[in-house]
C-alpha cells in the first residue's frame, strides 16, 4: 500500500465514523434495539456491493470509498457488541438482531452488486422491444 492510499484511507475513514455517528445520534434506539446500528450497516453493505461491482478494485476511488468512507461507515463490532447487551436482558431479541443483521446485510450486498453491475447494451435494446 502505498501512503498515497493509506491517507485516502484515513480520509474517508473520517468521513465515514462521522457519518455514522451523525447517524447514532439522529436515529435513537427502540427499547435497546440498536435500530441506527442495523441501518448503517445494511445502507453500507448495499454501497459496498454497488462500489464491488462498478470500480476496479485497484481504483484509488474505490480504496477512498469502499475501504475508507463506508469501512469507517459500518461497524462489525458495534453489532457485536449490542448483541451481547441484549442478550443479558431479551437473549431471544439478541438472536433476531444478530440474524436479521446478517440476512439484511447479505442481502443488501447482493442487491448492491446486482444494481451496480453493468448492463449490457444488447439487452438494454432487447428491453424496448
Amino acid at each position: 500500500m502505498t501512503l498515497r492510499r493509506l491517507l485516502l484511507v484515513f480520509a474517508g475513514g473520517a468521513i465515514g465514523t462521522a457519518a455514522r455517528l451523525w447517524f447514532g445520534l439522529a436515529i435513537a434506539d427502540a427499547g435497546g434495539f440498536p435500530v441506527a446500528t442495523l441501518l448503517v450497516n445494511v445502507l453500507g453493505s448495499l454501497l459496498i456491493g454497488i462500489l464491488a461491482a462498478r470500480l476496479l478494485q485497484a481504483s484509488d476511488l474505490r480504496v477512498f470509498l469502499g475501504v475508507g468512507v463506508l469501512g469507517g461507515f459500518t461497524t462489525y463490532s458495534a453489532v457485536m457488541t449490542g448483541t451481547i447487551e441484549l442478550w443479558t436482558d431479551a437473549p431471544l431479541l439478541a438472536f433476531a438482531y444478530v440474524t436479521v443483521s446478517l440476512v439484511l446485510g447479505l442481502a443488501a450486498a447482493a442487491l448492491g452488486l446486482r444494481l451496480g453491475r453493468p448492463r449490457s447494451h444488447a439487452r438494454i435494446a432487447g428491453a424496448g422491444s
